[in-house]
């Protein structure tokens, strides 16, 4: 059973940086690609961003292109969002998720079946 859990999340001026962690536990880590999506209020959940299974390669959402960096650490079962140059429509409840087949990427909500409890990141104008 896996089991996700964000950390990181917080209130940040527009400009500012934050940092979320994502720690999975329950399969092998260094097997399945990671993804970040967010859900502000009344919007459906998208895409932020997707990290290979080894780390090799990334994909973004055209939105933070640019301003966050997705990356893992397979020693530790955890996967990072560095979040830089945060703006007020970047506030919304950040979610980490794990690619249901091995050795796949994905950028689909229906690619990822484990998903975390998600953690809150508000960016004030």
């Amino acid at each position: 059973q896996v089991q996700l859990v964000e950390s990181g999340g917080g209130l940040v001026q527009a400009g500012g940086s934050l940092r979320l962690s994502c720690v999975a536990s329950g399969r092998t880590f260094s097997m399945y690609a990671m993804g970040w999506f967010r859900q502000a209020p009344g919007k459906e959940r998208e895409f932020v961003a997707v990290i290979r299974w080894s780390g090799g390669s990334t994909v973004y959402a055209d939105s933070v292109k640019g301003r966050f960096t997705i990356s893992r650490n397979n020693d530790v079962n955890t996967v990072f969002l560095q979040m830089n140059r945060l703006k007020p429509e970047d506030t919304a409840v950040y979610y980490c998720a794990q690619r249901t087949t091995p050795y796949k990427l994905g950028y689909y909500r229906d690619d990822f079946g484990s998903w975390g409890q998600g953690t809150q990141v508000t960016v004030s104008s």
